[in-house]
């Protein structure tokens, strides 16, 4: 998506949690590395040993909030383990980093969560009236205090029990010192999945990270589902295991809701060696750009695409044009996101130290310049005034999705409407806006035709208006996750 879209959109989080290895801190932190890019400011661990969890966090990168000690001291065979961003303007710190670990009259329990609730606020408020008192403005919090209400001494029921009060999305792993629940809400918005090493299982937000730990991937969890994993004690201490996962549904969720997975996991979030529901991200990316090249006929010298989530669509899109597809502009992998400053000049360095047009290759040349998605215009405009500056001459750009004209309330922290550049204006006034020399989108049929025959149901509702889950009141000003 560019390297200016980190102050446009952002996603929540990335899950990885273990059952029954002897090496489940390990196995977490390889996980979290292989997560990253769903989360880059926090990073956390939490531990069972000996009936207790122990808990390790902090901000940063999992390179930057663990050291070799750290892990080694971490011990135990089930583990949970989360990656964050921090929402604008949030008031929380370290204490909103997740696992969230609490202590309550069902037993010690640790969350994490990837999502937002739309309806937090108001259960939030409802909560504090009766009562309950809170350490973070997490929305992922309400999740305990409502356990906690339920009257239910056994956390998979009180958990069950729980989840029909939460309106929007999630995806959950609840550590218990009995093993792990983890929980899809009933649209399905974000991705996690179940996979299996040795006999130890693992539930995470994406298959990439099963790969980086070379467990086999299960399955998808289906929205609406719970499941529940217990750790088993073997007779040799050195070897526990994972039962088979029991399943339950959230009730109401069947007649009540329509699977809405958010398809920016596709155009963005994701990455491109993880598959989803059967479907490769990499594949995807390519097919929607050679569906954006389908709807022209543009004579140009060279393709290129934003380092690193629209260079799969650059290179559909080229191989369907016709058009060499090159490395036209070149990124510093060694420059984390939190190099970039908050003040505008230091911004702007930055941006400059971070990405560099290859001046050689466009001098003189025709440019298609494809990126994933354009929220606010300014990555664009910046990019094609780089270009332009290293001697392009033509930029033509192409978005392989459609124009972004919504807020997204399901964990997607994006600008108020009225800073989207689509919203308000013609497909020609936002080619001025980024004054390049040609503009072109998907649309949501596109989308649909390309991904949603195999995938199903898509939430497209930044680009339609059309909320699978209504927002409630100030949803998402809460420190949605």
């Amino acid at each position: 998506m560019g390297i200016l879209k980190i102050q446009e959109i952002r996603e929540r989080c990335g899950i990885f949690a273990v059952v029954g290895h002897p090496k489940a801190s390990e196995l977490c932190y390889y996980g979290l590395y292989a997560l990253q890019h769903r989360g880059q400011e926090a990073a956390g661990i939490a531990v069972v040993n000996g009936g207790r969890i122990h808990t390790r966090k902090g901000m940063g990168l999992v390179s930057d909030v663990f050291s070799r000690d750290d892990i080694t001291r971490l011990t135990g065979s089930s583990a949970l383990a989360h990656v964050r961003y921090s929402n604008v303007g949030d008031e929380g710190g370290i204490e909103d980093a997740q696992p969230i670990t609490v202590r309550m009259w069902q037993g010690q329990m640790s969350f994490a969560h990837n999502g937002n609730l739309v309806n937090a606020v108001r259960l939030r408020t409802d909560l504090e009236r009766g009562g309950s008192i809170f350490q973070t403005t997490s929305d992922c919090e309400v999740i305990p205090h409502l356990m906690a209400k339920s009257g239910l001494g056994d956390p998979v029921r009180a958990l069950v029990e729980s989840l029909p009060a939460l309106r929007g999305a999630y995806s959950l792993c609840v550590l218990t010192p009995d093993g792990v629940i983890a929980a899809k809400d009933p649209n399905g918005f974000r991705p996690l999945c179940l996979g299996k090493l040795g006999g130890a299982y693992i539930v995470c937000s994406e298959t990439c990270a099963l790969d980086a730990v070379g467990a086999e991937f299960v399955r998808e969890l289906d929205p609406g589902e719970v499941i529940f994993i217990q750790e088993v004690q073997s007779e040799d201490p050195g070897l526990p295991y994972a039962g088979e996962p029991v399943s339950y549904r959230i009730g109401g969720c069947e007649t009540k809701t329509r699977p809405s997975l958010c398809v920016f996991e596709f155009i963005y979030f994701a990455r491109p060696d993880s598959d989803i529901y059967g479907v490769n991200v990499h594949a995807a990316r390519k097919a929607l750009g050679r569906r954006l090249a389908r709807k022209e006929t543009l004579g140009a010298d060279l393709v290129t695409g934003i380092p690193d989530s629209s260079l799969s669509a650059a290179s559909g899109y080229a191989e369907e044009a016709g058009i060499p597809y090159e490395m036209g502009i070149v990124k510093n992998r060694y420059i984390g996101r939190t190099f970039i400053a908050p003040r505008q000049s230091l911004r702007e360095l930055g941006v400059k130290i971070k990405i560099n047009p290859l001046q050689r290759l466009v001098s003189g040349k025709r440019v298609v310049l494809v990126d994933d998605s354009m929220v606010r215009g300014t990555t664009s405009k910046y990019i094609v005034g780089l270009l332009r500056a290293a001697g392009a001459r033509e930029v033509h750009v192409r978005i392989s999705s459609p124009p972004y004209r919504f807020p997204c309330y399901y964990g997607i922290d994006t600008s108020s409407r009225g800073e989207l550049i689509a919203v308000g204006k013609t497909e020609e006034q936002i080619r001025q806006a980024i004054e390049a020399d040609s503009i072109a989108f998907l649309y949501v049929h596109d989308l649909e035709e390309v991904l949603g025959r195999r995938v199903g149901n898509l939430c497209t509702a930044c680009f339609t208006g059309d909320y699978p889950v209504a927002p409630e009141g100030d949803a998402g000003s809460d420190g949605r996750r």
